[in-house]
């Protein structure tokens, strides 16, 4: 009989040691510049209730949510005729209640109305958690993956804008990847759609105009017919999505085009102000006006951020942007928020193909002990803790076993100091410590080895 081998669903991945220490230099990195700017840590549950995601990410959105059958008898409220109508959505409605989050934003913005009278405002937080989406799994899109998103909610300042570009730029400095920021701005758009006779249609255009990239110009005119966008147009969309020059040129060309339009004009001002402090804070970061630029979310109001890696062809490794009221969906309107989200499997990929990654070692022991048995192994117990005590990771072989297995575990796992203690260091007082590396061994007082092992960390 064969025994089928255990898998996992598609989508999500397994992380050996190495992995992980690789994941969490990126989740140091990104937490460290959060801290370092004032932001302060939440957590959010893995499940939301539906009514809090559903129709916050668009109608493709809702699709690509996990839903979580409900507990027990989840076909006891269905009848028959429900059963046979082959309506996946509107049986969905009666047998779950609960998704897994699509995002941290919409949970967010939950969470600071559920807890308003406990928040100081302007709430400044960051997240680092898992998200998942049914997405078509492919290289850098999974459907289990970690945002690290930033937020700072209750204040309109441009000035929270400028933060998180600087601080985008601080996070990439430190992974030494370089990179490019795209910015645009859903009040342009919206300008533009009222330009074009489609004030209405803003969604369907910037759900389209959002896949630009990857399925190319003529793809995204087709599906803006398809969605109902009148050839004419579409047609006076094209200039806007051809438009090139730098970001001063751009912004220029936009004054005249919708000099009429009272929100495209309040937009070209916003990209005006936030550009001037970008350059201000950091004029070594690209940073450019994108006007193909449109992250298909629907609660983005004013300025939307991306950022590309210059040297890896891959997806937008973070982003975000302005949103005015998303907060008024749960009951609490006129609370104005601003934030960005750090891909942590996309910049994984990217650091990878390009071998960033500082050489760490993925073992957490500096320090492995021989055990050579019952006789030793109180004076070694006694060392090892005195070793914890002193801030240093070390571990104490479990099975008295031949010296060349333990040996060999130590060098496996890239363990670099050994330190061997039988009767004559127990009577000595001092440890016999084989560096791994070098191949040498000494003898050392404990205290010295502490010392020595600390000065070197």
């Amino acid at each position: 009989m064969t025994v089928q081998k255990p898998s996992i669903p598609k989508g999500t991945r397994d992380f050996s040691p190495a992995e992980m220490v690789r994941r969490n230099y990126i989740f140091d990195t990104i937490r460290d510049v959060f801290q370092r700017y004032g932001y302060v840590p939440i957590e959010t549950p893995a499940m939301e209730n539906l009514t809090t995601l559903l129709g916050k990410y668009g109608e493709e959105g809702d699709k690509l949510l996990f839903r979580i059958l409900n507990s027990g008898d989840y076909l006891g409220n269905v009848t028959k005729d429900e059963l046979q109508q082959i309506d996946a959505f509107a049986l969905s409605s009666k047998i779950t209640e609960k998704g897994l989050r699509y995002d941290l934003t919409v949970p967010f913005a939950r969470y600071v109305v559920q807890y308003r009278n406990d928040l100081i405002f302007p709430f400044k937080r960051y997240q680092i958690q898992p998200v998942w989406r049914a997405d078509r799994p492919q290289k850098g899109r999974y459907r289990e993956f970690y945002q690290c998103d930033v937020d700072v909610i209750g204040s309109d300042s441009l000035l929270n804008e400028a933060e998180l570009i600087q601080m985008i730029s601080d996070v990439f400095e430190h992974l030494d990847i370089r990179i490019a920021i795209k910015l645009n701005n859903r009040k342009i758009l919206a300008g533009i759609a009222g330009l074009i006779g489609q004030a209405t249609r803003l969604t369907d255009i910037t759900v389209a105009i959002d896949k630009l990239e990857k399925i190319g110009l003529e793809k995204v005119n087709e599906e803006l017919a398809a969605k109902g966008i009148s050839q004419m147009a579409i047609d006076k969309l094209q200039p806007f999505l051809l438009l090139e020059g730098s970001s001063s040129d751009k912004l220029a060309s936009l004054s005249v085009s919708l000099k009429n339009s009272e929100i495209g004009q309040k937009g070209i001002e916003e990209m005006k102000t936030i550009l001037r402090l970008a350059h201000d804070l950091i004029p070594e970061t690209d940073v450019e006006l994108d006007l193909t630029l449109a992250r298909g979310l629907n609660y983005y109001t004013g300025a939307i951020i991306e950022v590309k890696a210059k040297d890896v062809a891959m997806g937008s490794i973070c982003g975000g942007g302005r949103y005015d009221d998303l907060t008024g969906i749960f009951g609490m309107p006129g609370i104005s928020g601003v934030g960005i989200s750090f891909g942590a499997d996309r910049i994984y990929d990217v650091m990878s193909e390009l071998n960033l990654f500082p050489s760490a070692n993925p073992a957490s022991s500096q320090v492995m002990l021989v055990n050579f048995g019952e006789e030793e192994q109180s004076f070694c117990l006694k060392t090892i803790q005195q070793m914890r005590k002193a801030g240093i990771n070390a571990e104490y072989y479990p099975d008295p076993v031949k010296m060349k297995k333990q040996m060999a575990y130590a060098d496996k796992n890239k363990i670099p100091f050994v330190v061997l203690i039988g009767q004559e260091e127990v009577a000595s007082q001092m440890l016999s410590v084989k560096n791994m590396t070098t191949g040498q061994q000494s003898k050392v007082s404990l205290k010295d080895f502490i010392s020595e092992l600390l000065h070197k960390s």
